[in-house]
């Protein structure tokens, strides 16, 4: 915008004509554009260029200049709400994105504090085993180191020094 000036003076000009006249003022400058434009105008967006269409199809259709203006009035309202919907909608979209980031990570390094401690156990369990397999076996008795007990005479057989009689 070299000359805000003269953008100010035409802006001025324009807010004394009735909405025909400014539809007139519109087409003129679109055909300047298409003819004279030295650089491309900025994109409108999707709403944008929905509510430019309903206006031209009702300026096509010979709607008065009063009609197209409440209902584009009425339209600009419902795209600013959509407008905050659709600002809102990415907002929940990156926080959960960013929920979800920070989820993967955390499970991440939980996995990895798992794997790292599973294989701490192992190596633990490796390190007993082999001290197993290096110590001597348990006797037939019990524990290493113990000492049978001694054998008990069985009921059947008679107690030392008789002669199995019985005694009348």
């Amino acid at each position: 915008m070299a000359n805000e000036f003269l953008r100010d003076r035409i802006a001025r000009k324009l807010t004394a004509l009735p909405d025909e006249r400014l539809y007139q003022v519109l087409d003129f400058v679109e055909f300047l554009e298409t003819k004279y434009a030295e650089e491309a105008t900025t994109e409108a967006n999707l709403f944008q260029r929905f509510a430019e269409g309903v206006e031209d199809r009702l300026r096509a259709g010979r709607v008065s200049a009063t009609t197209i203006a409440e209902t584009m009035n009425l339209m600009h309202k419902a795209i600013g709400v959509l407008n905050d919907v659709t600002a809102a909608g990415k907002s929940v979209a990156s926080d959960i994105a960013g929920v979800a980031s920070r989820a993967g990570a955390a499970a991440g390094a939980a996995a990895g504090a798992a794997a790292g401690a599973a294989a701490g156990v192992a190596a633990s369990g490796a390190q007993h085993a082999a001290q197993d397999a290096t110590a001597p076996a348990p006797s037939a008795g019990g524990a290493t180191g113990a000492t049978t007990p001694p054998a008990t005479p069985s009921p059947t057989s008679p107690p030392p020094g008789s002669s199995g009689d019985r005694p009348a």
